[in-house]
């Protein structure tokens, strides 16, 4: 008999790891130019998803390119 492995489990674990960093690494880069006064007046949370999920797309389309 052969057994395979759950590849659900896995990418759920990926997709999981994967979210978890990219709030962890969103909130630093808030709470960084938040106290260093460094961020443009009025931006708020939602403004530095929009750049850290800018950073990320290029990243992985950069990742495809050169593949």
């Amino acid at each position: 008999m052969k057994f395979e492995e759950d590849k659900k489990i896995e990418d759920i674990g990926k997709m999981t790891g994967y979210l978890t960093g990219y709030f962890l690494f969103t909130t630093m880069l808030f709470f960084v130019l938040m106290l260093t006064e460094k961020m443009p007046v009025g931006w708020n949370y939602l403004y530095m998803m929009g750049i850290t999920l800018l950073i990320m797309l290029t990243g992985e389309g950069l990742k495809r390119i050169l593949k």
